[in-house]
Parts: C-alpha cells; structure tokens; sequence
C-alpha cells in the first residue's frame, strides 16, 4: 500500500521544482501560469535507516525499499472548481491521490510572478481550500438530488447506503458552502465509510509544504508567512513541512550520499526535505513500517497502523492473508542488539503470533500460511 501524495498549489509557488527535486524527474517549470497541464508522476524510495541496518546484518541479495509516489499536480487559480484555468481536470487529478501536499510561497522574490500579485500565504491556502470545498459540494448536492430515488430502491443494499448517507451528506453541505474542509465536520469513520465512494476532496489528509528562501532555512529562522500557516494548520487538522525546493534541487543534482551529506551539512540540514515529507505524511496518515528478511531479499512494507498480522500479509499478496497460520515476529531493535537472528532466537524475543496480533512498527516478520 505505497504512500500517495499529490503536490498542489497556487501557479509559481514552487511545487514543480519540489517535484523535480524529490523525484530527480525533470518536472515542467516555468514562470507563467499552468506550464504544467499533464500531471507529472514519480515514485521514490521511503528513506529509513533500519532498512540499511538490517541489511547489513542478513546480507540479502537485494534491498527494497518502500516507495512514495508523487504526483505534480497543475497550479490551481480562483474559479477552479468552475473550470477556470482547466480547474475541473486538475480537480480531477488530486481525486485520485491519498494525501495533498500544499505547496506555499513564504519566501520574497520580485523576480518569481506570484498569481496575485503579492506574497499572502493564508490567501493562497483559502484560495485552492475554497475551490475543493465547492467541487465537493457540487458532488455532495448531486448525490443528494438522486436520494428520493435511491431510496425507493428495491436492493436492500443500495437502500440501507443511501438511509445512511443521507444524514452525513446533509451534514456536510453548510461545512462545504462556507469553503470549510469536510474533514473538519469531525465525521465518524461509519460516517466516512458510507460516502468513500463520492472520493471527497476535503476529507483528505493535508499537508502544508512552506516553501521558504535558502537564507532563512539554513539559518532555521520561521518568518511570519510561516508562523501564519502553521497557526492555520494548528486550527485545521494539517500539519506543516518547512523545505526550500531550490536547497533540494541542489541536493537532488549532487551524485553522492557523501555530496549529499556535505552538502546539507554546509547549509545546515539534518534531514533532507523529502525525509521531513514523507515522516510527516506517514504520520498524518498514521503509516507505520514492517519488514521481511532473508538472503533472497530483504524488504521495507507499508502498512496502515492497527492492522493485524493477516491484513499486514496480505499486502505482500492475497493469497497470504487467506491462508495465514502464524507470523515469526521479531523487532528491528532486537536484531541490532544482537547482532543476528540466530541470536535474537536464542535470546527467546522471535515469537509465534496468531490472527489477532496487531503488527507494530519495526516489527521483522515471516508468515506461515496454506496455498
């Protein structure tokens, strides 16, 4: 269940050098208004330390690790969700994705055009929430409109749908009419569940990137427009993610893990901005990180925090989950204490787990299961 992120933001705010940035993919980008039209996509491996450590350990063959995929969405403008700007196509895009990644301008520059004509951050951010707001209304209303009919229906399915959706769409509208994100109407995840299918902009997890100039990151300074979007996503449920995407063009250029070390070094940086995204967006999402090991491969898998031992299993194929029996389980943490998995076994922390074992994070697994 790889990670799935779109990064929006109003034109000229520097999604698509971010883009170009963490997926190393040459992203159109250019100072005028939707130079990119097409979603770009990329995929990249999820960086985690243990991955590296348990390979050195197991000497695999190979190593996978687990991957985000990226998708640069077209710059949003006033008037999106009623087509202006190609607004209806881009809307349809971020649809697809599991989490949105706002990118927001905090940074000066005279010679970079903004789309208004002035550096407002929370302008910005009410801009692009209001268009999906209304996007998702329109839907929400749609469906209301067909409810008298669908609740006529003869399919006890589709009649008990619709009896309880009805109630969560009427409840969600005067949220929606007032621009406010549907995640904020604080529905249960019965709730949800029953209008999962209508894919709802609003309800999605966010993430405010704020992209800031090369000085004040490296001298860690937080400048208003950056104090102001961070009071924002305190009130809205988001979290905030601080990068310069120029810094991480730079990096992105540099060959090396050496280069790269070096480099953030020189400007400052313990982690690269693409390892604060994607920490942050596991988070938001409540993502978590299981591996297998063995000398074939050694393998870093996502999963959704709260699953079970069978529902972990069945990410690597279905056929695991149906015919699950038992997991080895051992943490990562072990395996660094002692050195092997032979020790770990001898120290008695390798465990026999059955269908009710809720997997944590770290844990090294090996399933046992009927073909």
């Amino acid at each position: 269940m790889a990670l799935n992120c779109g990064i929006v933001g109003l034109p000229n705010v520097g999604k698509s050098t971010l883009f170009s940035a963490i997926t190393s993919t040459k992203a159109e980008a250019a100072n005028y208004p939707f130079c990119t039209i097409d979603p770009n996509m990329g995929i990249v491996d999820v960086p985690d330390d243990r991955l590296e450590k348990i390979a050195n350990i197991v000497k695999p063959e190979r190593i996978l690790p687990a991957s985000v995929e990226f998708v640069d969405i077209a710059g949003l403008v006033k008037g999106a969700s009623k087509g202006e700007g190609l607004g209806n196509q881009f809307l349809g895009h971020i649809r697809q994705v599991g989490i949105i990644c706002h990118v927001v301008r905090c940074f000066e520059d005279g010679n970079i055009v903004h789309v208004s004509g002035r550096i407002d951050p929370l302008d910005d951010i009410q801009i692009i929430e209001y268009e999906l707001a209304i996007s998702d209304l329109e839907t929400v209303q749609k469906r209301l409109s067909q409810m008298d009919k669908l609740l006529k229906s003869q399919d006890k399915g589709i009649l008990q749908r619709a009896k309880a959706a009805k109630p969560v769409l009427e409840k969600l509208v005067p949220y929606l009419q007032e621009g406010q994100m549907a995640r904020l109407a604080n529905l249960e995840k019965e709730e949800i569940d029953v209008i999962a299918d209508l894919h709802l902009l609003t309800l999605k997890q966010q993430l405010f990137i704020c992209n800031v100039s090369e000085e004040e990151l490296s001298r860690g300074l937080r400048n208003d427009h950056v104090k102001s979007v961070e009071e924002y996503a305190a009130k809205s449920q988001a979290k905030v993610v601080v990068i310069c995407a120029q810094v991480e063009k730079e990096i992105s250029e540099l060959e090396s893990k050496e280069e790269k070390a070096e480099f953030m070094e020189s400007v400052g940086l313990e982690k690269s901005g693409l390892t604060k995204l994607i920490m942050a967006a596991y988070e938001l999402l409540g993502l978590r990180t299981y591996f297998t090991a063995g000398v074939k491969e050694v393998r870093a898998w996502t999963f959704q925090e709260g699953m079970k031992a069978p529902e972990t299993a069945g990410i690597i194929h279905t056929d695991f989950e149906k015919g699950f029996i038992k997991a080895e389980v051992y943490s990562s943490n072990d395996l660094f204490e002692f050195g092997s998995e032979a020790k770990v076994k001898e120290k008695g922390k390798l465990r026999l787990e059955g269908k009710e074992y809720v997997v944590k994070d770290g844990d090294v697994m090996h399933f046992r299961f009927n073909t």
